[in-house]
């Protein structure tokens, strides 16, 4: 039985209205299935707040048995907690080193995820309990000398946390490399971002360079700026990994590409190795 004209363009309006909103609100769970990052670095050497470097076990205790297991009862993570290491890569051996940060990357499924537990979780009282020693520091003796913070947003290219293999073993040779890219403007900022969605994510996928995440700093210092995070079972696999990356003809032929030039004015690479709590 056919429709009457009039019948047939308020149905075809109707179910073409219909599938741009599905495409919309799709569109829209897609936006929202990206991760965000809360990216700290804990300050312990003394400066102008502490007269004396701060004791490492205050923030130790918390971060294993306040912080961590507080995230995990609601549903955060994996957590991870690295300190900073001197690499010599001729010989592909480090220590650690001196006067390191604690950096300490957590995952947030929902951005109302990192407002709730940076606002709130010092008031769970488990936290306050298993932190107490951390959390109390008197005024003459602080558990830190600053907390550097920083929100960032995966990328489209990478929207979730990948944990390793090796992560999830636990590792105990694997090390991992923090880079940090500036740039001069903020339409570089995205231009370099674009680049890596476009060619560098699949490449270093593809040579075995494990990303754990790729973000875009929304806030915190030195913007813009995007930070990603690689690994290896060992240091010498991932100085391997990245002797593979330069010369590959898939990056040879986009680092010069004029759509891509002048988009980083400073490259900060630091390498990181995981505390034996860390569950990244």
């Amino acid at each position: 039985m056919s429709l009457p004209r009039r019948t047939f363009l308020k149905t075809t309006l109707a179910v073409s209205a219909s599938a741009a909103l599905a495409s919309k609100l799709a569109a829209g769970e897609s936006e929202q299935s990206r991760d965000f990052y809360e990216l700290r670095s804990y300050r312990l050497h003394a400066d102008t707040r502490l007269k004396t470097d701060a004791d490492p076990a205050l923030l130790d205790g918390y971060l294993a048995h306040a912080l961590i297991p507080a995230l995990a009862k609601r549903s955060v993570g994996p957590v991870g907690v690295f300190t900073e290491i001197d690499v010599n890569k001729e010989t592909a051996t480090a220590s650690p080193k001196a006067d390191s940060p604690v950096w300490v990357l957590i995952p947030h499924k929902t951005l109302a995820s990192f407002v709730d537990v940076s606002g709130d979780i010092n008031t769970d009282p488990a936290v306050v309990e298993a932190g107490a020693d951390y959390l109390r520091a008197p005024k003459a003796h602080p558990a830190f000398e600053r907390i550097d913070s920083w929100l960032l947003r995966a990328f489209a290219g990478m929207p979730r946390l990948k944990l390793p293999v090796f992560s999830r073993d636990q590792a105990p040779g694997r090390v991992f490399e923090l880079r940090d890219y500036e740039s001069h403007g903020e339409l570089k900022a995205l231009n370099k971002m674009a680049m890596f969605n476009d060619a560098e994510i699949a490449l270093m996928k593809d040579l075995g360079m494990s990303p754990v995440f790729y973000g875009q700093a929304l806030a915190g210092p030195n913007l813009p700026h995007l930070r990603y995070l690689t690994g290896a079972v060992d240091l010498a696999t991932h100085l391997a990994n990245w002797k593979k990356f330069f010369p590959d003809p898939r990056w040879t032929g986009i680092k010069d590409l004029p759509k891509y030039a002048e988009n980083t004015s400073r490259n900060t690479s630091r390498f990181v190795a995981p505390k034996p709590y860390s569950q990244i």
